[in-house]
């Protein structure tokens, strides 16, 4: 009887392996190793060493914005082409580079799960140093952009996979919107057209603000604007810990903000800083203003984190996933009202 159970078992798992192994032994979609926002240059120590190499540290490692200390964009580990073996070959993040007269097609390419899954390549080559960095000055923004999209695209498939529930169907039924959090958030406070949702350690805490109110004009969507019904909203409903302090946005610096398409409708992104008035907590944030125009109000979630004497971005970026899975439940009306918009009706 076992042989009968396991002998098919054996010859499903043969199948497996054999399937997902490449010509040249590599294994396509083994998991992706490294910690969140590493990222590797293949590159030979003498160009890391000169200018080239210091134009791709500088870039890739530029400050994160909105960040209380400075922080990289990248963790960036460069490896030698005769060492980049197969434990470097499963990073999430990696650019090749091709510097050599030999090379027939200059140019830059990317290519996605290579080696892993879900990885993010970029390929660069090119005859000379020179050539090089040109083509990757021409092409930093979008180098960056891929990196950090993927990143967030990883958090997004995970917390697609393992969200806590409570938060979402409570969101769903009360708010009429969905939001997909990571096991270990909790309703800290609920109230018409506001609830907040947090999760917390002894080391850090990261939360969601979430409210609502009625859209009357397109100013709205701007700073001042948004920013005073912030506020109002945190002094209101976030108090510090002590008496008469309360959740504030942090003014001594400017804010960053964009406006943007979030599933079809239109949305404001700003990051900055929080603090506490009274009190000497703060840290970074990041929030979306999302028009939900077939109930004519704005949705917003505003997400920080608390993490004093640790280091924030990967934090940070948690929320932005997080955030960034928000999703209206009459969407599709939304979709045709945008569309008439657009359309000039």
């Amino acid at each position: 009887m076992k042989r009968a159970i396991y002998y098919p078992l054996f010859l499903f798992i043969a199948v497996v392996i054999l399937q997902s192994c490449s010509n040249d032994n590599h294994v396509i979609h083994k998991n992706i190793s490294g910690k969140a926002g590493e990222l590797v240059v293949v590159i030979s120590k003498d160009t890391w060493a000169g200018s080239t190499g210091k134009l791709v540290r500088e870039t890739l490692a530029q400050t994160h914005i909105g960040l209380p200390q400075d922080e990289p964009i990248f963790d960036v580990i460069d490896v030698p082409h005769a060492a980049f073996k197969s434990i470097f070959k499963s990073t999430r993040n990696i650019i090749q580079t091709s510097i050599s007269a030999n090379v027939e097609n200059e140019g830059i390419t990317f290519t996605d799960d290579v080696w892993a899954y879900p990885q993010a390549t970029v390929q660069i080559k090119a005859k000379t140093a020179v050539k090089f960095e040109e083509i990757f000055k021409e092409n930093s923004n979008k180098i960056i952009s891929y990196f950090i999209a993927a990143e967030k695209e990883r958090l997004t498939m995970n917390y697609t996979k393992f969200y806590e529930k409570g938060v979402f169907n409570v969101l769903d039924k009360d708010f009429g919107v969905t939001m997909k959090v990571p096991p270990g958030f909790a309703v800290a406070d609920k109230k018409k057209n506001f609830i907040w949702y947090k999760y917390e350690t002894p080391a850090i805490s990261q939360g969601i603000v979430f409210y609502t109110f009625p859209y009357v004009s397109d100013s709205t969507f701007t700073v001042n604007y948004l920013l005073n019904i912030r506020d109002k909203v945190l002094k209101e409903n976030i108090p510090g810990a002590i008496e008469n302090s309360y959740m504030s946005t942090e003014k001594r610096f400017e804010q960053t903000f964009n406006i943007l398409e979030h599933n079809g409708n239109y949305t404001s992104e700003m990051r900055g800083l929080w603090r506490v008035e009274n009190d000497f907590m703060g840290g970074p944030y990041i929030s979306l203003a999302e028009l939900d125009a077939t109930n004519q109000r704005v949705v917003v979630a505003f997400g920080y984190v608390y993490a004093p004497s640790k280091d924030k971005r990967n934090l940070l970026r948690q929320m932005e996933a997080m955030l960034y899975s928000l999703k209206m439940n009459e969407q599709a009306k939304n979709d045709k009202i945008n569309r008439q918009v657009k359309m000039g009706n």
